[in-house]
């Protein structure tokens, strides 16, 4: 057996046993790495640290501690509530109106935060006791609330798509404006799925607002609206870059949350400091270790040795579209989607790309089945989270959110079969 083959079969058997050993991601790349390391010959203490300095020594990864703050600071100065108190404004008083808002609001603040779990986060403390009060059966409305939180990664700015595009050297700008398009489908999607969960359903109807009461909470909402405008219009101008783009969105809601809704106070600003650097060492320590796999795939050329299983599959890319996302579907219901991106991306673009596949489409589409990952069982981040702040058991969550999960996986066999509704777009937007 060459050193290459062996370097594979310790890459796949070294993942499997350390993840089920349940040993933190970011060291089982790392020891992962440093096996491939050894059985290739290339064992060098020294090539390990390199790696890992490498791995979060990049410009534009600088935009996730940011849009990371920009989320903390939205949720703590009332910009996440306000947005969903005017969705409730124009929708609530429909049957089954809260579920609207949910979606509502899923989509808007996806637009400002780009963070799957931030966004669910605030979508299920505000939502989810709202709708037990009125009677809306928890495992749907827990389900719905999780499927709308992984719009997140898809509309811009998103946190997946900076990670995505610097591990694959792919424009983070122009996977941004891919996202736009998807992210609306998937909404209507949520709209269309749960009017159907609807139908067995009896729930109250709520009184609608007056126009003027409307209009009111509109304009509170005002400066949230403003921001994924700021945000998406500036990177479309050309203004400025993705990474420059995350620190405006940090500084405009400190702004907003200090001096114009007057929610957020001095004295807690160190703790959404704290809040979003935990979570920015958590994606920053998953970078390095997965640096150090990422290069000695490189160096046992991995790449290649998958595309020989997949050749035949080169001339039709359709048909290899639809095989590489059977396995991420598969792979999703074990591995979070940042772990997902950093070991798999490098390995699949190159024969998306030999078979003629736009890089940004097949990155668009590596994103959303990725998202979709997050609320697959039996792992699903986003469904813990959600089973978390709603004190759900993870079955009634599991059970609640299939429906959705089924419209997910149809939208992205749609985007298979017709990439024009994702590629049109875009060409435009580019």
């Amino acid at each position: 057996m060459t050193p290459e083959a062996q370097a594979f079969l310790v890459f796949i058997a070294g993942m499997i046993v350390l993840m089920g050993a349940g040993l933190q991601m970011a060291l089982a790349l790392m020891l992962v790495g440093a096996a491939m390391a050894w059985t290739l010959g290339f064992w060098d203490t020294q090539l390990l640290a390199q790696n890992m300095v490498a791995g979060v020594d990049s410009f534009p990864l600088l935009a996730v501690p940011f849009f990371v703050l920009a989320g903390e600071l939205m949720n703590a100065g009332g910009i996440s509530r306000r947005i969903i108190e005017m969705a409730q404004a124009w929708v609530g008083h429909i049957r089954g109106g809260l579920g609207y808002v949910a979606i509502g609001a899923a989509v808007l603040m996806a637009s400002m935060s780009g963070s799957a779990l931030a966004d669910t986060a605030a979508l299920a403390t505000i939502l989810l006791p709202m709708m037990r009060q009125q009677g809306y059966p928890m495992n749907t409305s827990a389900g719905l609330i999780a499927s709308g939180g992984i719009i997140a990664p898809i509309i811009p700015p998103s946190m997946p798509f900076i990670i995505y595009g610097v591990t694959t050297n792919t424009s983070i700008s122009a996977l941004f404006m891919s996202g736009i398009v998807p992210g609306l489908v998937m909404g209507l999607g949520l709209i269309l799925a749960w009017r159907w969960v609807l139908r067995d359903l009896v729930l109250p109807a709520g009184e609608a607002l007056l126009f003027p009461e409307r209009i009111k909470h509109t304009v509170r909402a005002f400066w949230a609206l403003l921001m994924p405008i700021i945000i998406i219009g500036g990177m479309r101008s050309g203004v400025f870059t993705p990474t420059e783009a995350a620190v405006v969105a940090a500084f405009y809601a400190l702004f907003v949350a200090l001096f114009v809704h007057r929610e957020l106070r001095v004295t807690q600003i160190p703790q959404v400091l704290t809040n979003a650097a935990r979570t920015t060492a958590v994606v920053m320590f998953l970078c390095a270790g997965a640096q150090v796999a990422s290069y000695m795939i490189t160096l046992a050329d991995l790449p290649s040795v998958l595309t020989g299983w997949l050749g035949g599959l080169v001339d039709s890319p359709r048909l290899l579209m639809a095989v590489m996302m059977i396995v991420l579907v598969l792979i999703g219901t074990a591995l979070d989607l940042t772990p997902t991106i950093l070991i798999l991306a490098p390995v699949m673009l190159p024969i998306a790309v030999k078979a003629g596949i736009d890089p940004v489409y097949f990155g668009l589409m590596f994103i959303l089945n990725g998202a979709i990952g997050l609320i697959t069982p039996p792992v699903g981040t986003v469904l813990n989270v959600v089973a978390g702040v709603g004190r759900l058991s993870m079955h009634q969550v599991i059970k609640g959110v299939n429906p959705f999960l089924v419209t997910y996986l149809a939208i992205l066999s749609l985007f298979v079969v017709f990439p024009q509704i994702v590629t049109v777009p875009l060409a435009w937007l580019r």
